[in-house]
């Protein structure tokens, strides 16, 4: 598991990187000291976990988020507790409390254990071995299995109009359905063909034939309207990427 540290204080940087050295899985690979820093290095080592401070000079570890269409799991370390549940808000794994003990350390690694080993299963949907080659894209005239619970649905993925982080599951809307399936967006994304489905932000991933209408929004982003569905409002890097992509 490759770890990058962000925090602003040499020694909590310190003092975890000693903490880890307990867990022989764990492999810190760089380390930053703000957000600017911090994503610099996210685009460079891609790490599988980040340790992420609130409050750092300049961007919060909050706006550091915001700023990423795609990050790696998220644990929050920092000396404020009133900012949890807005940690969890934004499907941070944990959120630890400096000190850190070691005891809630080793919890909420075992959380990112278990999330990069169901990250790690090459299905869509449904339980299946791990060792075999990933599995091809799926066009949009393909249709999935999709089990919630005691309810299974066979579904076109066309009918699709969004996916959305809800938690540690991945939600799906068609028809007047909404269920949930344990996969993330980024797997989710590698599947789908990208002709079709757009990967509005860091939550939401949604089906382009599904727009009824768009709309200038904040700071030169767009905030689109899907039909009978949710408005979806589209993080500043991605506005770019749609008007490219939608333009002649």
């Amino acid at each position: 598991m490759n770890v990058l540290l962000v925090d602003d204080s040499r020694l909590a940087r310190a003092e975890l990187r000693h903490l880890l050295q307990a867990f022989p899985d764990v492999q810190i690979v760089g380390e930053a000291r703000h957000a600017a820093e911090a994503r610099t290095q996210l685009r460079q080592l891609q790490p599988d976990l980040l340790f992420l401070d609130i409050h750092m000079p300049g961007e919060t570890g909050f706006e550091l988020l915001a700023t990423l269409d795609q990050a790696p799991h998220v644990i929050f370390t920092t000396a404020y507790d009133e900012y949890a549940l807005r940690a969890f808000e934004v499907n941070a794994l944990d959120y630890l409390l400096k000190p850190v003990q070691e005891m809630r350390l080793a919890a909420a690694l075992e959380k990112a254990r278990t999330k990069l080993a169901v990250q790690a299963v090459p299905e869509l949907v449904g339980p299946g071995p791990t060792d075999e080659p990933a599995p091809t894209p799926l066009t949009a005239q393909d249709q999935v299995f999709v089990k919630d619970g005691e309810r299974c649905w066979f579904v076109r993925l066309a009918d699709i109009k969004l996916f959305e982080i809800n938690g540690s599951y991945t939600q799906i809307y068609f028809d007047q359905h909404r269920p949930l399936i344990p996969r993330t967006l980024q797997h989710l994304e590698a599947r789908l063909d990208p002709k079709v489905f757009f990967r509005a932000n860091r939550q939401q991933i949604i089906n382009l034939k599904w727009i009824a209408g768009i709309e200038p929004w904040f700071s030169n982003t767009l905030k689109i309207q899907l039909r009978d569905g949710p408005e979806v409002e589209v993080s500043r890097q991605q506005s770019v990427r749609f008007r490219e992509l939608m333009s002649l």
